[in-house]
């Protein structure tokens, strides 16, 4: 899957070690970039991250653009290896606009934006085949889960779930789950029914239009 993530480095605009603060700004400003990967002039290894900020606060000190991009470059280790893991991408990009992908060698293969990894995520909650979302409140006890799946798969599949607690209390676990287009109203009210007559509690419904996506 992280393959499919990747920009790769031939659709990318990337700098050298020896590109100009002057240059860089003027390219990251022409196309709208938040920063920019930096390789060395071999165009093999990743060196670090020019950032549009740095770029910019540069400039208004009246410090000299002349000096190369490795002058303000950042995330020198921020970088992960072809063969990551999905839980080292999310946590590795948490912060960033993008996370440059090295492959076995070492080299610089590609990017993956935190925008592409969103819309990953978002696809993957409400994909185009989903209906509805509900969102259950539960006490946190050993087997809730697997229960309130049991309960829905009575009536329908479950095209994706998600746990979340925003507040650190186990006692107020959230669990997301995606239902098909295919659930009518009958059949959600049967559900919502028996989740609650089995002591889950209902935090929200959330219908899905898929053209404001």
């Amino acid at each position: 899957m992280l393959e499919t993530l990747i920009q790769q480095k031939n659709e990318l605009t990337v700098v050298t070690e020896n590109t100009t603060l002057a240059e860089a700004l003027l390219m990251i400003e022409e196309q709208q970039f938040r920063a920019l990967p930096i390789l060395d002039t071999s165009g093999l290894l990743f060196r670090g991250v020019i950032y549009k900020q740095h770029l910019y606060h540069h400039q208004a000190t009246g410090r000299d653009m002349a000096q190369p991009v490795t002058t303000l470059m950042r995330n020198m280790t921020k970088f992960i290896g072809i063969d990551a893991t999905f839980y080292d991408v999310v946590f590795t990009l948490r912060d960033l606009p993008f996370i440059s992908v090295l492959d076995h060698h070492n080299h610089f293969i590609g990017i993956i934006t935190h925008s592409r990894l969103m819309h990953l995520m978002a696809d993957s909650w409400q994909p185009a085949s989903s209906r509805y979302t509900l969102t259950i409140i539960t006490t946190g006890e050993r087997g809730k889960l697997e229960k309130a799946a049991k309960i829905i798969s009575r009536y329908t599949d479950i095209l994706s779930m998600i746990t979340l607690n925003p507040d650190h209390n186990i006692h107020t676990i959230r669990l997301l789950f995606t239902l098909p287009k295919t659930v009518k109203e009958v059949t959600l009210t049967k559900i919502i029914g028996q989740l609650s007559r089995k002591g889950f509690q209902l935090e929200n419904i959330e219908p899905h239009n898929h053209n404001r996506l």
